[in-house]
């Protein structure tokens, strides 16, 4: 089913994968609202997009990722969709850095804490609209790890545990729950130097976009879908793959 005529809400939508789904979500007709730390970027998005809805919090914050929650349900409450896009990542050695177990909080508050938080608060506006979705944004290193993002690989992982359960719990529920794992997508996530085998953002949303539309639930973009196989016949050599990239 394409997602049509919805209210749409993307966190971390200011830039990268994220402005590219409110691109291409209200370019369908749709009305999306997005969140992000910055306001400076969430501006520059909506110059970018005029009809987009903006909204500065840091969803890894308890207090404010509830504030956006109620201010959601107050002012939006036919949303009917919730795309849990917004992470952080810290590229780093575990027993080198002093600072790893302060990095390790944020990245779990953001990447893994905050999807679930918003679900569970959102649940009663999403669930009494029609044509309802939960969607969660995640990675093909939810198979095998790459050693340089201890803590982006687990909490990704946990959130693929996590949308398996929920699908299983709702599923004589009238809303679809599904995960899309990305590969490497040429964003400013990569500051300017990309890896040659990352796609295109519009190329990924348009293939998510399209998955969705053909009813799947578990959507492998790209050479993920190559990934999952070479983890299924060898973990071993999987992992060895991922991390010579």
């Amino acid at each position: 089913m394409e997602i049509l005529n919805s209210t749409i809400v993307i966190t971390g939508g200011s830039s990268g994968l994220g402005l590219e789904m409110c691109r291409q979500f209200i370019a369908k007709g749709n009305k999306v609202i997005t969140c992000s730390r910055s306001l400076e970027k969430l501006q520059k998005a909506q110059k970018q997009l005029p009809d987009l809805i903006i909204y500065q919090c840091d969803i890894g914050k308890t207090s404010e990722c509830e504030d956006f929650a109620k201010w959601l349900h107050v002012n939006h409450p036919e949303t009917n969709v919730l795309i849990n896009n917004a992470a952080i990542v810290y590229n780093i050695d575990f027993m080198q850095d002093h600072f790893s177990l302060e990095k390790m909080e944020e990245e779990f508050l953001t990447n893994l804490h905050a999807p679930i938080r918003l679900i569970k608060i959102l649940y009663p506006i999403l669930i009494k609209n029609p044509n309802s979705f939960i969607i969660n944004i995640t990675t093909g290193l939810v198979y095998t790890p790459r050693i340089i993002y201890p803590f982006y690989n687990a909490a990704k992982s946990a959130i693929h545990s996590f949308t398996q359960v929920l699908r299983e719990q709702l599923k004589g529920e009238k809303i679809g729950i599904i995960e899309v794992l990305f590969p490497v997508v040429d964003t400013p996530w990569h500051k300017g130097n990309p890896p040659k085998i990352a796609i295109s953002a519009e190329k990924a949303v348009s293939e998510m976009l399209e998955s969705i539309a053909k009813n799947k639930t578990e959507i492998r973009i790209g050479k993920v879908k190559l990934l999952y196989l070479l983890y299924r016949l060898s973990p071993r050599f999987a992992f060895k793959k991922i991390n010579s990239l």
